[in-house]
């Protein structure tokens, strides 16, 4: 009698682990802490966030608008920025819009299915721009280096080809880091104290070894960020020697002015996604953390199309043909 009841309770706690893995991994809740300020703060973060994600989406749309509308902008550097542009609507529409809930709700709740695939576009978009951000800055030192051969290099095929591959390879390599963190175990509170489902957060609530999902990422940083680093600082280095050659200081400037609007964003975006990584983790460093988060989630997709659009008089002069053309259309 007493071995049936033995059987009987090992059987029932089998049950209830069971269920328990069960609500852990398919039933329950990540809760998103977002930023736990005061009401007046947040009230003004809501609608400064609101503005950035509403001037984002139409400056990005207006850049791709140009450049396949004007025959002026039919070059493989404006390809590439219309790319960048697609890229930039990619990750703000995945962050932004839910970060917008958690601020007007004090946190919110994501499925763990939908954490994950938040975390995998935010990754594909970011690996994707680190690879384009390579291919521009090759583009550039071959306009730069090799003017005589630019043509014959970047050609419409191959440039559709780059921006294909670099498509190919930021979703496709990020894949592969979403399906093992898929296989995790998730227990605790399933509070991560962010505004969005980052891998960090994501690992601090796995119950199950991240071991293997902690040895892909480390593995894949040399592809994804390392590789195309160092592309461009040897491409950037060839046109420096080069433009310094140059005797006339016109040609010089004008040089430097072809490369400084790619380099700002170069520099705008390792700078804010190396700090976060490479920063030491902690309670004091935790909210610089999350507004490192917020320059290059939130601000960099709309500063892309400022830098762009500012500083260079073709797309200022495709604008204001745009608009002329909408005023006659207007006016019939």
């Amino acid at each position: 009698m007493s071995e049936g009841n033995g059987n009987w309770r090992q059987l029932e706690n089998r049950e209830a682990c069971t269920k328990l893995v069960n609500n852990l991994t398919v039933d329950s809740d990540f809760f998103l802490l977002g930023f736990q300020t005061d009401k007046y703060l947040t009230i003004f973060l809501y609608c400064l966030l609101l503005v950035v994600f509403c001037g984002t989406i139409c400056g990005n749309l207006l850049i791709i608008t140009l450049v396949s509308t004007s025959k002026n902008l039919h070059t493989p550097m404006y390809f590439f920025i219309s790319q960048l542009s697609i890229s930039d609507l990619v990750l703000t529409t995945d962050i932004v819009p839910n970060t917008l809930h958690i601020l007007l709700n004090n946190g919110g709740t994501i499925t763990v299915n939908g954490c994950i695939t938040q975390f995998y576009f935010f990754c594909s978009s970011e690996a994707f721009e680190c690879f384009l951000l390579m291919v521009m800055s090759y583009d550039r030192y071959v306009a730069i280096c090799n003017p005589l051969r630019y043509t014959s290099v970047m050609t419409n095929d191959r440039c559709v080809l780059l921006a294909a591959i670099c498509w190919l390879l930021g979703f496709s390599i990020t894949l592969m880091d979403c399906i093992t963190i898929s296989m995790l175990t998730f227990c605790g509170s399933n509070t991560i104290d962010h505004f969005f489902c980052d891998l960090a957060p994501l690992l601090e609530n796995a119950c199950s070894s991240t071991y293997t999902i902690e040895l892909e990422v480390f593995i894949m940083c040399f592809p994804i960020l390392f590789i195309p680093l160092t592309v461009i600082i040897v491409s950037y280095f060839n046109i420096i020697v080069t433009i310094l050659r140059f005797q006339s200081n016109i040609s010089r400037q004008k040089a430097f002015s072809t490369c400084s609007s790619h380099l700002t964003v170069v520099s705008i975006f390792y700078f804010t996604l190396l700090s976060v990584y490479l920063f030491p983790k902690g309670e004091q460093s935790l909210n610089f953390s999350k507004l490192l988060s917020l320059l290059y989630t939130v601000f960099t997709p709309l500063i892309n199309p400022i830098i762009y659009s500012l500083r260079n008089k073709e797309i200022k002069k495709s604008l204001q043909e745009m608009i002329k053309k909408l005023a006659n259309l207007a006016m019939m």
